[in-house]
């Protein structure tokens, strides 16, 4: 019998629905199960139980009445703490930042608490977003319940651990250059970095995105069904529309008459290990298998884009640092302080050369998507690797180098899902990227699912190790 905290969000909501389950013993049940798992990878901020058992109480209240509050009702949820929630300090990742209650939800937390979701903790992040791991001033430091000598992934540390060790169903994490999918990708769980304002966010920025990280397609669908909500403090929000989440079954069929892209090379950054070439490279057999048409591709992305858009973020976060007073720069991450501060002596030319590189790398990326009605590829090129390092080169002159499969498609505001493909060797998780044409969200989840019913079989989830 599947456990309690094991059950997706669509078998809670049926069991809610036929009074088999409470969202309260649920709620306790997850509770205790992230007792048992938090030790071990620290994944959660501002985990407050009564918290949540109060909710859970009033949401098992609604279901009595048969009045239910919205799509989530009861259903145990985390949000990564960088996305505000009313009454409630949003350090950043980074012991730098002054613990100030925040005055509102921003609009996903707002979305969330709508629905009748149950908000059972806050995820983990390292300083200020930016580092694919969950090394953190601020926060302990996060790990990946496959293998706790190995980080969880990042920004969306947290959320990506929490996802994987059965932190209940639903989980929120934010992304602008790989920050849900190479959490996903290295613990095995799904995202979807949607197009860019599908899911209102505040403070808006560009190529940011917030989006689900779950275990299947399906719950999230049905996160999509919430999120995807209007908000007008999102200055890029798109126009409501009112999209048929729930039609994201469209079985192994799917996949018949698509011409997908298959990219193996990024064109920049680090190059592909063998075994994540080798699941990526089964995944698309299996989608040719069922109908697709596969065709090679070749790099779009070049060392220069990538590297101008890190020289930009470089300056953007050295003059943010410069901005704090000194005894609060100094608590900055090491590791983040040098990267920042390697720009300060970049020339406007300089500058405004890196900017550029976000347009081309939008323009090529439309471009060489353009002859296919969806784009695969490996999320990273490697496993995840060590929990205590802050990027898998552990070079602050070279801290980008695992996302040239990823950053592309937050500049080209594309749709891009990460779905376990497979696992290496020592059993640590591959993420599939599936990547669409904008505003095709629906269609990059009809066809994660598709793969989803034709991968090879996915191993158990981890269990906390025993006491």
């Amino acid at each position: 019998m599947t456990a309690l905290h094991d059950l997706p969000a669509h078998d809670l909501l049926a069991a809610y629905r036929q009074r088999t389950l409470s969202p309260v013993e649920v709620t306790q049940a997850v509770l205790a199960h992230i007792e048992r798992w938090e030790p071990h990878i620290r994944a959660t901020y501002l985990l407050r139980p009564e918290m949540a058992l109060a909710q859970a109480r009033e949401s098992e209240a609604r279901w009595l009445r048969g009045e239910p509050k919205g799509a989530l009702d009861g259903v145990p949820s985390t949000i990564k703490e960088n996305i505000a929630t009313e009454g409630d300090p949003t350090p950043l990742g980074t012991a730098a930042v002054e613990l100030v209650p925040a005055a509102a939800d921003a609009p996903p937390a707002a979305r969330m608490r709508e629905a009748g979701a149950v908000i059972v903790a806050k995820t983990t992040m390292p300083d200020y977003g930016m580092l694919s791991s969950g090394l953190s001033t601020f926060h302990p430091l996060s790990r990946n319940p496959w293998d706790t000598r190995k980080g969880p992934g990042g920004s969306s540390a947290g959320g990506g651990a929490a996802a994987a060790a059965g932190y209940g169903s639903l989980h929120i994490g934010t992304d602008i250059g790989g920050s849900l999918r190479l959490p996903a990708s290295w613990c095995g769980i799904f995202s979807l970095k949607p197009s860019l304002g599908r899911i209102p966010i505040d403070p808006p920025y560009t190529g940011r995105a917030a989006g689900p990280m779950t275990r299947t397609v399906a719950d999230a669908a049905l996160m999509m069904q919430v999120l995807s909500q209007p908000d007008a403090r999102d200055s890029m929000s798109l126009p409501y529309q009112d999209i048929a989440w729930s039609q994201f079954n469209k079985g192994a069929e799917r996949l018949r008459g698509l011409r997908i892209g298959l990219l193996l090379d990024a064109g920049c950054g680090l190059p592909v290990e063998p075994e994540v070439k080798a699941a990526v490279e089964r995944a698309a057999k299996l989608m040719e298998a069922a109908g697709a048409t596969i065709v090679p591709m070749a790099p779009f992305m070049t060392q220069a884009m990538l590297d101008g858009m890190d020289h930009f973020w470089r300056m953007r976060s050295h003059i943010d640092l410069q901005a704090l007073p000194a005894a609060r720069r100094d608590k900055v991450l090491p590791y983040i302080r040098t990267w920042a501060d390697s720009a300060a002596g970049m020339s406007g030319t300089e500058v405004f050369n890196a900017s550029h590189q976000f347009h081309l790398t939008r323009v090529n990326t439309v471009k060489a998507c353009s002859a296919f009605d969806y784009v695969v590829s490996p999320v990273a090129p490697m496993p995840a690797f060590q929990a205590e390092l802050p990027s898998p080169t552990n070079d602050p002159l070279r801290p980008l180098e695992h996302i040239g499969f990823t950053v592309p498609f937050n500049m080209s505001e594309q749709p891009a899902a990460s779905v376990n493909c497979g696992y290496t060797t020592s059993g640590l998780p591959i993420g599939l990227q599936i990547a669409g044409a904008r505003f095709d969200d629906l269609g990059v989840l009809q066809v994660a699912h598709a793969f989803e019913l034709i991968r090879e079989p996915q191993r158990a989830w981890p269990q906390p190790p025993a006491s």
